[in-house]
Parts: C-alpha cells; structure tokens; sequence
C-alpha cells in the first residue's frame, strides 16, 4: 500500500494519517489504544502527533487488520511475536509494490 504523505516530516496528525489510510480518525485512535507499538506524542492541546516510524507500524497494522484479515488480537500476538521479521517482510513488500507500479507506468508510456 502506498501512502500519499508529505515525506520528511517529524510528526502527523491523526487527520493526515487517516485520510492517508483511507480510514475515519476514530479507527486510528482506537488502534492506538489497543497497539503498544504506537507511541504517537501529544502537542500542548492533547492531539495526537505520529512519527514516520508509528506510520510504519500503523501501516504494518493495517496490512495485517484489514489487508490480511487478522483479528486484533491475532495482529498484537503476530506483532509481539515476530515483531522484526514481519517487519521486514512488510517493508520488501512495500517496496515490492512500488517497483511494479513503476514498471506498470513504464509499460503504459511504450
């Protein structure tokens, strides 16, 4: 899944993470509750403020909740588990993913 970010920002807020997501702020919030592994920072007026790394994990999240079809708890004992494989799978995915959407755009322009 490719997300439309602005790239090289410290922080995101929860309005930019769910429109990336495609998903309503209430379901980031709700996940940041239930996920250890999101450790977003709260400004002065308490909103959320997401690192590149908790998109990271929220992508990881995502790929696993709604892409592959885990319960929540399936997702956290995965995450707990093979925290650091799953991960890297994830990201070779990822990257993956964009090189064949860059191929596809090559093949489109002969």
């Amino acid at each position: 899944m490719h997300l439309e970010l602005a790239p090289n920002k410290r922080y995101y807020s929860i309005g930019e993470i769910a429109k990336a997501f495609n998903v309503n702020a209430s379901l980031i919030r709700f996940w940041d509750k239930e996920f250890d592994i999101l450790k977003p920072k709260k400004n002065a007026k308490g909103n959320r403020m997401f690192t590149p790394e908790d998109v990271k994990n929220l992508q990881l999240i995502y790929h696993l909740v709604k892409e592959r079809g885990f319960t929540l708890e399936g997702a956290k004992t995965h995450l707990k588990e093979g925290q650091k494989k799953t991960l890297d799978k994830f990201e070779i995915i990822s990257k993956l993913e964009a090189i064949k959407a860059q191929l596809n755009t090559i093949k489109n322009q002969l």
